[in-house]
């Protein structure tokens, strides 16, 4: 039988308890909370891309965990309690969602996109935000694979965009050659970072045109890696020696034989 939240805000304030709390958790402040807060929510995606159930409920639980900590210092400190995040969420998504709550209709995907990020911004003006750019609102906190694709989202809706995949290639193979140029030019540091940084931002352009989300294809690249490397560490292995000991042209040719398997 599932346990309501009233229970998980009552085990957090007991544990937030001065006198009779937990001493890790009393100690905690919002900035010490929010790598943590990040770190579950990567945790889910990881238990999503797994197809793992079990350790998604688990891993949900954490996340939940995390708002409750947040919402539980806020209280103390006076600001708000766990039911005004709840509040301020279900009036948020009831106010985003005219087509579904009120009788408007779009004409399309992007008609829709368009009217979400005009009410964003609309709420931004009424918090007394003076940023009118279409860029406006999109968070330094996100990694930044995720704000790049925020940020060519945003110029799109205003028609600042490549009109398929096809330019975007093109693109990267401008933005590789610029590398090379460097490279083959002694450039320094900073200008490869620069160079370097245009051809990631592209990278994350053509994912965005090909409907990929970045996040997800980078972790399934990582795990791929990951899987080959260990399989070549386990063919050195069962032949007695350890990875480091293989020449580099062995090496290429174990990473051969485990992407064949």
């Amino acid at each position: 039988m599932s346990r309501p939240v009233d229970d998980l805000i009552a085990i957090m304030a007991r544990l937030r308890d001065p006198a009779t709390g937990c001493p890790w958790d009393v100690k905690q402040d919002f900035a010490s909370i929010a790598p943590y807060t990040i770190e579950e929510a990567y945790e889910v995606a990881d238990a999503i891309d797994r197809h793992d159930m079990h350790d998604l409920r688990d891993e949900l639980g954490d996340l939940l965990l995390q708002v409750v900590f947040h919402a539980r210092m806020a209280e103390e400190a006076g600001h708000f309690a766990f039911g005004d995040v709840v509040q301020s969420i279900c009036e948020k998504m009831v106010r985003r969602h005219p087509h579904v709550f009120d009788e408007v209709t779009h004409e399309s995907d992007a008609a829709r996109s368009r009217d979400w990020d005009r009410l964003k911004a609309e709420e931004r003006r009424l918090k007394g935000g003076d940023d009118t750019s279409a860029l406006a609102g999109i968070s330094h906190g996100l990694p930044e694979w995720q704000r790049a694709v925020k940020l060519q989202k945003r110029a799109a809706n205003v028609g600042f965009d490549w009109p398929d995949h096809r330019p975007v290639l093109d693109k990267i193979v401008e933005e590789i050659d610029e590398v090379r140029h460097e490279f083959d030019n002694g450039a320094d540091e900073e200008r490869l970072t620069d160079e370097i940084g245009d051809v990631l931002f592209v990278a994350a352009n053509l994912a965005r045109h090909a409907k990929v989300d970045v996040s997800r294809a980078l972790r399934g690249a990582n795990a791929k890696f990951e899987r080959r490397f260990r399989g070549m560490e386990a063919i050195a292995a069962g032949e007695g020696r350890t990875l480091a000991s293989y020449t580099l042209e062995e090496q290429e040719a174990l990473w051969a034989r485990v992407k064949a398997m």
